[in-house]
């Protein structure tokens, strides 16, 4: 063989190494990409449940208050026509 040949060959086998050494970093670093990932998005799901039970909490207190409100509304055309009988009342009277 001559030197051609062998420089040839020798420069397939490290291009060869080389590949296989960038596969298997690339395939390392996505496995720790994925972990990091993950965790990170199991924290952000626990936030997430956790601002929603805070939402729901506040979201029942503002409904109630709508309620009572709600109530207390119907029930002032009722007393206003009572206030207005006991003055037609006091006059005739």
């Amino acid at each position: 063989m001559t030197e051609a040949w062998i420089g040839l060959i020798g420069s397939i086998i490290v291009g060869l190494i080389s590949l296989v050494g960038v596969i298997y970093s690339s395939k390392s670093s996505q496995r720790v990409m994925l972990e990091q990932l993950k965790a990170h998005s199991d924290q952000s799901d626990a936030k997430l449940e956790k601002a929603q039970a805070v939402t729901d909490t506040k979201l029942q207190a503002l409904t109630d208050e709508v309620r009572k409100h709600n109530n207390f509304a119907e029930k002032i055309p009722v007393i206003e026509e009572k206030i207005r009988v006991l003055e037609h009342a006091n006059r005739a009277g």
